[in-house]
């Protein structure tokens, strides 16, 4: 198996755990803090992501490219200088930018987000900002050398701290207010965070092959052309990564001060946006760790086919990718789509939500795509271009959000809709620059028998709940009809030669079955 598909089968692994105990800590934070604490936790969330993609300058991918490149001639001494100058880049600007957070705070919390209590939620964020900046630039290192394990890790560790300690934190500090309680559950991912880096870094002193404290400084002073390089791929990277994330920083004020023209005060606007973003949302994202893990391993795989002018090999490498993509999100848009009341029943014990997963679903496919696809702009060099496709992407969403939510008739919903013309849009920008630099071959068939597929396993999948076990507890009901829509899903794909049993075979406890 190559290194590609080990690390991406890695990450993938832990990415499910991951988006599962994250979602375990979604659950357990709903029902601590309620509505009105996630949304809360949702305003100041932004931030925390903006803060963070100052703080990490797109280094992570641009650091991965260049210790995959590194790595393949085996210079060594250039890998440990990559490292040197993204330790002294990131490590300086969290210095910098964690007191400013704490000074800006109280500005944000009155003046922008219309709701003082996200002070607490934004005070609670600064100390996360240098255990971040160092365990991305690790990370990085690990990507680069294409070993996901030491990544993957650390985000399941991560997740378990913060599920074992928010219901504590939570309930203890709710007695105090809601705003206080929303902030401890960020302090609890402050403390995930620093178990993750201990991690990382106990790793990497195991495994690496150099002393990096040796000579720290002068490395440092002589990475001028190290410094160049990370920067022609970290810059448009950060760029692309600032705009979705200044995006995200301004859509909750935005969302405030257009559902305000509409004629929803402050804490019933507060209540909507956290059912869209705390409830709807995240279960719309789950499936995304595939798209995540591919991007994570694209990156250093495309570089090292690019670098060596292996065309045929980065073709093969994207169609494996999106068609991975296509049929792993379409199931779960199906599911998501069908079964939208009865799970946000049982994970929330609401179904407000679930209304913006019936609007939101069938679209998502585009999220899916958009991750890997920036990640081969991001390989072939073409940063800059994903960065104006982001750009172009977050001022159109922006713009929607604020014409329909302005709008008594849209509210809220035009919020949705607004984020969904918003990466709908980038995900076409996207394939259309990568259509210029990759020759790729478009198997419309086989999209038709995909979306074929989907609609039958999808209508089996609604007849079965409305049908079967009606007297049955819902969470029976519920697994039921998922278990069908999977199997069914699965049985016709192979069916029709979506999937082969020759790549079947190469997962080993598949593949024995086919050779029975």
């Amino acid at each position: 198996m190559s290194k590609f598909l080990k690390g991406t089968f890695i990450l993938l692994a832990a990415g499910f755990v991951t988006r599962v105990l994250g979602f375990i800590y979604r659950i357990v934070l709903a029902r601590s803090i309620g509505e009105e604490g996630v949304g809360l936790y949702m305003m100041a969330y932004p931030t925390f992501i903006l803060v963070v993609t100052i703080t990490q300058l797109g280094l992570p991918v641009a650091i991965s490219k260049n210790i995959a490149e590194a790595e393949a001639r085996r210079d060594y001494a250039e890998i440990k200088k990559i490292l040197v100058v993204s330790l002294a880049i990131t490590i300086g600007l969290s210095i910098i930018i964690t007191p400013a957070l704490l000074l800006l705070a109280p500005i944000l919390s009155t003046t922008l987000f219309t709701d003082p209590r996200t002070y607490y939620p934004l005070m609670a964020i600064a100390p996360a900002l240098p255990i971040i900046a160092i365990s991305s630039v690790l990370r990085g290192y690990f990507q680069g050398r294409q070993n996901m394990r030491p990544s993957a890790i650390s985000q399941v560790l991560e997740q378990i701290v913060r599920i074992t300690l928010i219901a504590t934190a939570t309930k203890t500090f709710l007695p105090y207010g809601v705003e206080y309680a929303a902030a401890a559950a960020m302090g609890a991912s402050v403390l995930g965070e620093l178990l993750s880096l201990v991690y990382l870094l106990t790793t990497f002193k195991l495994k690496k092959r150099f002393r990096l404290r040796k000579n720290f400084f002068q490395f440092v002073h002589k990475g001028k052309r190290t410094f160049k390089e990370l920067m022609e791929i970290a810059l448009p990277t950060m760029g692309s990564r600032m705009i979705g994330s200044i995006a995200w920083f301004f859509e909750p004020i935005v969302v405030a001060h257009s559902l305000a023209l509409a004629g929803v005060i402050a804490v019933n606007a507060t209540k909507q946006y956290g059912s869209l973003t705390g409830y709807a949302m995240p279960l719309l994202m789950l499936p995304s760790f595939v798209t995540f893990s591919l991007s994570t391993s694209l990156v250093p795989a495309i570089s090292e086919a690019n670098s060596k002018n292996n065309h045929k090999l980065i073709e093969y490498r994207l169609q494996q990718a999106l068609r991975f993509v296509f049929l792993t999100g379409g199931l779960a848009v199906i599911i998501l789509y069908v079964l939208a009341d009865p799970l946000m029943q049982l994970m929330y014990g609401s179904t407000k939500g679930a209304y913006f997963i019936r609007i939101m679903a069938p679209f998502f496919l585009f999220y899916y795509y958009q991750g890997p696809l920036q990640a081969v702009l991001q390989a072939l060099n073409l940063a800059r271009a994903a960065m104006i496709n982001s750009l172009i992407g977050a001022v159109i969403k922006t713009a929607v959000i604020f014409l329909l939510a302005s709008q008594p008739s849209f509210g809220i919903t035009g919020v949705a809709l607004g984020i969904l013309v918003g990466f709908v849009l980038v995900t076409i920008l996207h394939f259309a620059t990568v259509l210029k630099k990759v020759a790729f071959s478009i198997y419309i068939l086989d999209y038709l028998k995909g979306f074929f597929v989907m609609g039958v396993s999808g209508w089996l999948g609604y007849w079965i709940f409305e049908n079967i076990f009606k007297n049955e507890h819902l969470i029976i009901r519920v697994f039921t009809a998922v278990s069908v829509m999977a199997v069914s899903y699965f049985l016709m794909l192979v069916f029709f030669r979506l999937i082969k049993k020759d790549e079947l075979s190469r997962i080993p406890w598949i593949g024995n079955l086919f050779s029975i």
